[in-house]
């Protein structure tokens, strides 16, 4: 099952069934998973926006994860769909930071939180000034509403 994703005026939230192969031996979701939802998540979020990471890298410029951290706060089993909600958290024109709530469907449990920090480089690995070399993602950053 593909995962989807839908927007209410406030929140964007990811949602993804949990799939098999994500579980242990007790079919609980690997903790390193949460991470991966966080990422499936912010991708999918910049897509919606207009900024697709693979347009983003066509102009040359990259986004590479500074940190990730996760808090585990209830387990995840086989079957569950679950629900990753993101706020950009900071932004300063050369790095942002983004937060994570990842939620039951009916969001009445919180399985975990997480924060991801970023910044942005050309292909040769050098600071990008994004305000200059890409306005429009400048714009969206700068502009970032968090939900409430």
């Amino acid at each position: 099952m593909e995962p989807v994703t839908e927007r209410t005026e406030q929140t964007f939230a990811y949602v993804h069934k949990v799939q098999y192969y994500e579980t242990d031996a007790m079919q609980i979701v690997h903790h390193s998973n949460y991470i991966r939802w966080m990422e499936e998540a912010r991708l999918e979020h910049l897509g919606r926006v207009g900024l697709a990471y693979d347009k983003m890298e066509a102009r040359g410029i990259i986004i590479p994860v500074l940190s990730a951290s996760c808090e585990y706060k209830a387990a995840t089993r086989y079957g569950e769909t679950v629900k990753v909600f993101l706020d950009i958290e900071k932004f300063n024109g050369l790095k942002f930071s983004v937060v994570y709530k990842i939620t039951s469907e009916d969001e009445s449990v919180v399985h975990a939180t997480g924060r991801t920090s970023h910044c942005f480089l050309n292909r040769e690995m050098k600071p990008v000034n994004i305000k200059k070399t890409a306005p429009d993602i400048y714009d969206f950053f700068k502009n970032y509403k968090p939900s409430a």
